[in-house]
């Protein structure tokens, strides 16, 4: 016997063999659907009797291991049940003799048979016949357990007979000698009259019987022979017929338990845990310990027999499954290692397979898993042997696939991201290996490239640099021929590989979505900002919400995107490779909206470290999208990673929402760019910042070109400007513009412009700094005014030699250059966003460098000769290096070289800040004093005279600039209070003329010369009564006046003037008549005389102008 039986147990001892085999052509899927149903009937109990009869079936049996049916009866073939096919009764004779044929092999030792024949009909198929059955049908054959439990109990009487007659038997000495198939060589010439020779043939057929007994189902028999052969048989030293007899107890006593308590001793996870109670306590049963100690006896009896090597194995797997009952894994393993070693001979490739998948199974029954594996792998080499001249490559890789739990190892990615990694990942790579070679073997390159990519994946911190650079290039080379993609591979036998997403190559530490620039993002029109909000609870906050609003990545970000806006996410990746990644067509995989993902090709350098990579998109519908993770094609392999099988990226969220469609706007102007934000601004926040370079005063005309840029119309546009730079003051408005023009134009369609034109007027402190002002004092010029009969100009003295450091220092200070900045904000909207209340907003930033112009180092006034006018005094100084003029209204220009500082005195009208605009009185509730006085004293600079100031270079032609100056800001209270209208306006007309501002009346002497004067009252109280005096007076411009001139002027009347009172903003006229007679300039001094103690008002509000009369000689008369 050469092929052992490895499914043999211990309980089969005491069952009967049957083979069930085909006879001719018979379907192969038909003929195990009959073979199970056969199976199937185990055990019968027989009629008139206790005992059952248990039967073991096999389909493939080979002759020669039924020679060892005398050593051991259960490998003897003692039933034969036959199934064929028939068509007609021409084919029944040729079946019926091929049936014949085939219990001829078995003759010897058949108790009995049965054929099975289907499709036969007629006449034969009516026959009644013991030893055949006939069946229309494979589907029509209901009595076959049946027919073959009437097979069972025929087999039962022919074997009982047989025990009988062997258990009474009375020859006596001429008992046979029942011998082993290698023993009858042995036994030529042997003394057959030695009482040792009989006593080993009553040992083996005392052997025999309880064989017999055992199989009848007589277990006390069966015990009893037993027991007497094993005397017998250690009596004349039969080691093998001692093993054979010291294993049957096993399988006698032991039978017992297992049989009757195997349902409910086995478990789902192997043995009870009282199995070896109720081996104990079972009746004429050895215990556990008596069991293995039988088994290795009898292993060590058949081990002095070479030929006996089969049975030795067989001995060696039966053990080992009762210890698997028994729970006891490592005297199994012993069992196991033995039968490793036992020699067999010669055996052919399919034997050395069958023995090395047996020991596999074997050792997965006693929980040796990885041990298992190793022999379930060295069977699946064996299936590719170069002894093969056909390698079993499909059988080598299912065997390999089987080998996968045993040594940890999963086809699937996602168990290699839970925690550490489990098994040798040495041993693990060695059989990733031989799955590709066996694939690429078997013709499915497919399979290669998904067990390649897998090793990459989950073995890629196990590598060597060397090895990396293998399997890569490995991959690329199958990928050259079947790319790698994301489907679930099924094999033949129904195992389905799930794909492999390759989310190391490159290692993604964090996701983060951003949000669009700022020039592009969307903001939501004040009034509409709840509408959207949740009113699923009244509470503002509730812990409860926040704790179930689910995992980080999930939660809504507060920022928006746009739809058809291109939108960005940010991913920090890492190439752990030893060499440059190269990873194509990387992009997004997205849900909730239409997203058109825009894939990018990337290369990272050999262990970059984190880098940044950014992916684009645009989303083409409105609504929620999610960021569900990116896909990549790396060496030839697509993969989809998704973020929730990456526990290890880093993410704020992958949920934003997408708004419906808003124009775009972009702006270009007439200035350069400039490299400067204005703070505290971001330069994100900006689309673009212009920079101007201009002179205090100067004005600078800007032309913005907006246009619609994108694919919807701009249907609002609204402008508005800030500035931001708070170290300076500006006097006025810095940044003007008329926008009608602009806004007609609208709705702006997608690829229209339209222009604006924006103002940008500097207009800072004049005003001169204190160094400056020492400076100019030292140099000798008068800061304090000048007297009535100095000139209104006077040149600024040289400066001495001795102080050219303390000069360098001066200009230095007062020429630094200042800064303007300011943001002008264009806020538009249009489409389905305008709908929904949303807009953009644009922002241009303005950065002007300001040059001082000209400083007024000293303001002062002077008294005119007009109640209604005063003179102006200005120290006007010039800190540029280039030559500029200064003009004045009515006043000459004043033409001033760089450095230079001259005094200019202007004719001003006096104001009455008592008639500017007053602020509401709500204004004034919501307001402090300090911004009332600032608006105040702003007002009253504004009603000031300006003056222009145009710069000219003659060394520099083309420099043409013009400014305004402004003495806002400069002047003092005293020079306010000059420059202020008094409450009480007087006017005084000559001749019903007007005699102010250094008028002259003209008079003929000796003509009456009528005086007026009229009163205005624009206080707020009423005034008077008055008495003004008229004294008339002549100024030699020498010092010297003369006021005795009575013979000169005389008065038609009274000389003193009566006013009565006059109520707040009434007038009052009083006149008078005067004579000249004579020639001469004369000045008439209108004196107030005020005969009230307890006058309150001040004196400067009854200041009357002075009245200059020329008296001429009367003309000619005609023919005098």
């Amino acid at each position: 016997m050469s092929v052992p039986d490895y499914l043999q147990c211990a309980e089969d001892h005491q069952t009967v063999l049957v083979v069930v085999q085909p006879v001719g052509i018979v379907p192969e899927d038909q003929f195990f659907k009959i073979y199970k149903r056969i199976a199937g009937v185990s055990q019968v109990s027989i009629r008139d009797s206790q005992r059952l009869l248990y039967i073991r079936y096999r389909h493939h049996y080979l002759p020669e291991n039924n020679e060892w049916g005398d050593f051991q009866t259960h490998r003897k073939v003692v039933g034969l049940i036959a199934i064929t096919t028939c068509g007609s009764d021409k084919e029944w004779p040729q079946t019926a003799e091929r049936f014949h044929g085939q219990k001829e092999v078995y003759g010897s030792t058949l108790y009995d048979s049965r054929l099975l024949v289907f499709g036969l009909t007629g006449d034969i198929a009516e026959q009644q016949r013991t030893d055949v059955a006939f069946y229309p049908g494979f589907e029509d054959c209901p009595d076959v357990e049946k027919r073959v439990e009437d097979f069972v109990e025929s087999i039962f009487i022919v074997l009982e007979s047989k025990r009988l007659d062997r258990a009474t038997d009375k020859s006596g000495d001429k008992i046979p000698l029942l011998c082993v198939p290698f023993e009858k060589k042995d036994f030529v010439g042997l003394d057959t009259d030695s009482r040792h020779y009989k006593k080993r043939c009553q040992g083996r057929m005392r052997k025999h019987v309880g064989d017999l007994c055992l199989q009848a189902g007589m277990l006390q028999d069966a015990l009893v022979h037993y027991h007497m052969a094993v005397e017998l048989l250690r009596g004349v030293n039969d080691f093998l017929w001692l093993g054979g007899e010291s294993g049957r107890p096993c399988g006698g006593g032991g039978e017992r338990f297992t049989r009757h308590n195997r349902e409910r001793a086995l478990t789902a996870n192997g043995i009870s845990a009282d199995t070896s109670a109720e081996i104990g306590r079972a009746k004429n049963c050895l215990s556990p310990e008596d069991i293995i100690d039988k088994y290795k006896e009898a292993i060590s009896y058949y081990g002095k027999y070479k030929n006996a090597g089969v049975i030795e194995l067989e001995a060696c797997v039966k053990a080992v499954r009762v210890l698997a009952i028994q729970k006891r894994a490592r005297e199994a393993s012993d069992f196991l290692q033995n039968a490793v070693y036992i020699n067999l001979g010669q055996l052919s490739e399919e034997e050395k397979i069958q023995r090395y998948s047996i020991l596999s199974e074997l050792y997965e029954l006693i929980g040796f898993h990885r041990k298992s594996a190793f022999f379930k792998r060295v069977a699946a080499m064996q299936c590719v042997a170069p002894t093969i001249p056909e390698p079993g490559w499909r059988a080598c890789y299912k065997l390999l696939l089987e080998t996968l739990p045993g040594y940890s190892l999963s086809l699937d990615p996602k168990d290699f991201s839970k925690g550490t990694h489990r098994g040798w990942a040495a041993v693990q790579m060695r059989l990733l290996h031989e799955l590709v070679y066996a694939s690429r073997r078997m013709g499915n390159p497919g399979l290669s490239v998904r067990h390649l990519s897998f090793l990459l994946q989950t073995m890629l911190d196990f590598l060597s640099d060397q090895e990396k650079k293998e399997v890569t290039q490995s991959l690329e080379n199958y990928t050259a021929k079947c790319p790698g993609g994301m489907e679930v591979i099924t094999l033949p036998d129904g195992l389905k590989l799930p794909p492999v997403p390759f989310t190391k190559l490159p290692i993604v530490r964090s996701v983060k979505l951003l949000n669009l620039p700022v020039s592009l993002r969307p903001h939501k029109v004040k009034g509409l900002l709840g509408q959207n909000m949740s009113t699923a609870s009244p509470f503002i906050y509730s812990p409860i919400i926040m704790h179930n609003r689910g995992e980080e990545r999930c939660k809504k970000i507060d920022f928006q995107w746009v739809q058809g806006d291109v939108c960005e996410v940010q991913l920090m990746v890492y190439n752990p490779m030893p060499y440059e990644l190269r990873v194509e067509n990387m992009g997004l995989l997205t849900s909730g909206v239409e997203f058109e993902s825009l894939p990018a090709a990337l290369s990272l350098p050999a262990e970059s470290g984190l880098y940044p990579v950014t992916l684009v998109g645009v989303p083409r519908t409105a609504g929620n999208i999610t960021v569900n993770g990116y896909h990549t094609s790396v060496f030839g392999v697509t993969s989809d990673c998704l973020l929730e099988s990456l526990p290890s990226v880093k993410s704020s969220g992958c949920l934003v929402e997408v708004i419906p469609s808003l124009p775009r706007l972009q702006l270009s102007t007439s200035l350069p760019r400039s490299a400067h934000t204005p703070q505290p601004m971001s330069k994100e926040e900006l689309s673009s910042t212009v920079s101007v370079q201009l002179f205090n005063g100067e004005t600078q005309q800007v032309t913005i070109t907006l246009e619609n840029i994108g694919s919807v119309e701009i249907e609002t546009l609204e402008l508005t400007s800030k500035v931001v730079s708070t170290k300076e003051k500006v006097f006025g408005e810095f940044l003007s513009w008329e926008l009608e023009d602009a806004l007609s134009h609208l709705p702006l369609k997608p690829g229209q412009a339209v222009t604006l034109t924006v103002s940008i007027k500097v207009k800072l402190d004049f005003s001169g700094q204190e160094n400056l002002l020492q400076d100019l004092n030292d140099d000798g010029i008068s800061v304090t005014g000048l007297p009535i009969s100095s000139p209104l100009r006077q040149v600024l003295k040289p400066r001495s030699e001795s102080k050219p450091m303390s000069s360098e220092s001066g200009k230095a200070e007062y020429s630094h250059i200042k800064t303007l900045e300011a943001v002008l904000n264009f806020k538009y909207s249009g489409g389905a966003g305008k709908v929904e209340g949303y807009y953009r907003e644009l922002s241009l930033g303005v950065h002007v460098d300001v040059e001082p112009s000209v400083f007024f180092t000293r303001v002062s006034t002077l008294p005119a000769t007009s109640t209604r006018q005063c003179h102006l005094l200005l120290d006007i100084f010039n800190p540029t290096e280039h030559e500029l003029t200064v003009s004045a209204k009515n006043n000459q220009d004043l033409v001033l070289h760089a450095s230079e500082c001259q005094r200019m005195a202007i004719q001003v009208d006096k104001f009455d800040f008592e008639s500017l605009p007053q602020p509401d009185q709500e204004a004034v509730r919501f307001s402090n004093p300090k911004q009332l006085e600032e608006e105040r004293q702003h007002a009253q600079g504004c009603q000031i005279n300006t003056l222009h100031a145009v710069v000219l270079n003659n060394s520099h032609p083309s420099l043409q600039r013009r400014g305004e100056a402004s003495v806002e800001g400069v002047l003092n209270q005293l020079v306010l209070e000059h420059l202020q209208l008094a409450p009480l306006q007087w006017d005084v007309l000559v001749n019903g003329k007007p005699c102010d501002c250094d008028v002259v009346a003209d008079c003929s002497v000796g003509d009456a010369v009528t005086l007026e004067v009229k009163l205005t009252n624009l206080s707020k109280n009423p005034v008077g009564p008055l008495a003004l005096t008229v004294v008339p007076y002549q100024d030699f411009q020498n010092g010297v006046q003369n006021y005795e001139l009575e013979e000169a002027v005389t008065f038609i009347g009274s000389n003193t003037f009566y006013i009565d009172t006059v109520s707040p903003n009434q007038s009052s006229v009083c006149e008078g008549a005067l004579l000249f007679l004579y020639t001469g300039d004369f000045y008439l001094n209108i004196k107030f005389q005020d005969d009230s103690a307890g006058r309150e008002l001040p004196l400067a509000w009854f200041t009357l102008p002075s009245v200059h009369v020329r008296a001429l000689d009367p003309p000619l008369q005609a023919g005098a």
